[in-house]
């Protein structure tokens, strides 16, 4: 009798796996399930709601019957709408996806060949790399310090680049660092790729919104000889609560914009009507919300900020965006929990405030940051308090190596 086949994985997803928030949210459900209050400062989600403008929108859409397969590159008005937020950008610059990092990979599926590479500032977002290896793309991660900012400097970037780059990729304000690179940092690194012209830039601004004691500049606004070779990546999702709308945007060269075009037609084909009607809305309705809630997210930044300076062994430096904090524990590294585990690395210190803090944070190996941790602190200054006081609470009975 013959055998079943064995299951054989592609080899292109080989090196992908399952992000550690997706582990860490996890193990905390699991907590949960066995009667832990679980507070989590995992998730990169508002904890806003949608506005009400915006739902309504998608409403009159539903009764309109606006309902049928939309357009591969997006409604002609949501383009249109988006480019106006582009100087010199035309609705033929602007694709809507289904979420941000659906533009993120129709992007790279749609320039980067097997053995390109695409250079990584660390800490990035945990998708970054695994998006580019979907591609058949080649990491190149570009270390930065918390001395620095968490920003590389143009000369650190020009080390790495070689032939085969095809992109450089930023984030600002950054996830999970929080950092906000200033038009003179944009301009040093734009002067530095001109120099490149086979690597062009990729700029995910999906914070925009949500930056504190320093101004936002985009990388489009910043660097017009570049537009020719350059990617803006933004959406709806954090500025205006819409995480579960997946609605994204990306504005570049037109003949860019083609090719990303047909790897969404063979993809999604085409992000949903109703999320369109609700993101035109956004996009074009009040915007006074933006500074109200900006407001309250730097409340929050500040409350766990004073919190964490009060716990021994842990070190941050003051995020500019985002609502992240990325703050360090390595001089925790070797220390014991009362029952006797030594903290080695990322996972069994996030694990040991799990278990013995019942709080969710994030290790920073998943952002390649090895020896820190991301809170985010897009939930409420309630659970924050408790949360960041139970770890408090937790990390004094750790004890130190003999």
């Amino acid at each position: 009798m013959e055998k079943t086949p064995k299951f054989r994985r592609a080899s292109r997803i080989e090196t992908v796996t399952v992000s550690d928030i997706v582990i860490m949210s996890e193990a905390a459900r699991a907590r949960r399930a066995e009667g832990h209050d679980v507070i989590s400062l995992g998730i990169g989600e508002p904890d806003f709601t949608t506005p009400d403008h915006v739902n309504a929108a998608a409403i009159a859409a539903i009764n309109a019957h606006d309902t049928k397969y939309p357009p591969i590159a997006g409604k002609p008005e949501l383009r249109e709408a988006v480019a106006n937020l582009y100087s010199g950008r035309t609705a033929a610059n602007v694709l809507i996806s289904s979420g941000s990092k659906y533009s993120l990979l129709n992007a790279f599926l749609a320039t980067v060949n097997p053995g390109d590479e695409v250079i990584l500032p660390a800490p990035f977002w945990t998708s970054y790399s695994d998006i580019v290896r979907l591609s058949g793309g080649v990491p190149v991660i570009l270390p930065t310090r918390a001395a620095s900012g968490f920003k590389p400097s143009p000369e650190e970037i020009g080390k790495l680049i070689t032939p085969r780059t095809r992109w450089l990729l930023l984030n600002s304000p950054s996830n999970p660092s929080g950092a906000v690179l200033s038009k003179e940092e944009l301009v040093a690194i734009g002067n530095m790729l001109e120099g490149h012209p086979q690597c062009w830039l990729m700029s995910d601004e999906i914070y925009e919104h949500l930056t504190y004691d320093v101004p936002f500049v985009s990388a489009h606004d910043a660097l017009p000889r570049l537009r020719d070779r350059c990617l803006i990546v933004n959406g709806v999702s954090k500025a205006y609560a819409m995480t579960g709308w997946r609605l994204g945007f990306a504005t570049g060269p037109e003949e860019l914009i083609k090719a990303m075009t047909v790897v969404q037609s063979q993809g999604t084909s085409g992000t949903s009507t109703i999320s369109q009607a609700a993101a035109l809305a956004a996009l074009t309705g009040p915007q006074d919300l933006l500074a109200s809630r900006r407001e309250s997210f730097r409340q929050r930044r500040d409350l766990v900020l004073d919190y964490l300076s009060g716990m021994d062994g842990i070190e941050t430096a003051t995020p500019d965006g985002a609502f992240y904090v990325f703050p360090s524990w390595s001089k925790l590294k070797g220390f014991s929990t009362p029952d006797g585990a030594v903290l080695e690395d990322d996972q069994d210190f996030c694990r040991f405030i799990l278990n013995a803090a019942n709080t969710t944070i994030i290790p920073g190996t998943g952002f390649a940051a090895p020896g820190h941790f991301r809170i985010s602190y897009a939930c409420s200054k309630d659970d924050l308090r408790s949360a960041l006081s139970r770890m408090g609470d937790a990390i004094t009975t750790l004890k130190a190596p003999q």
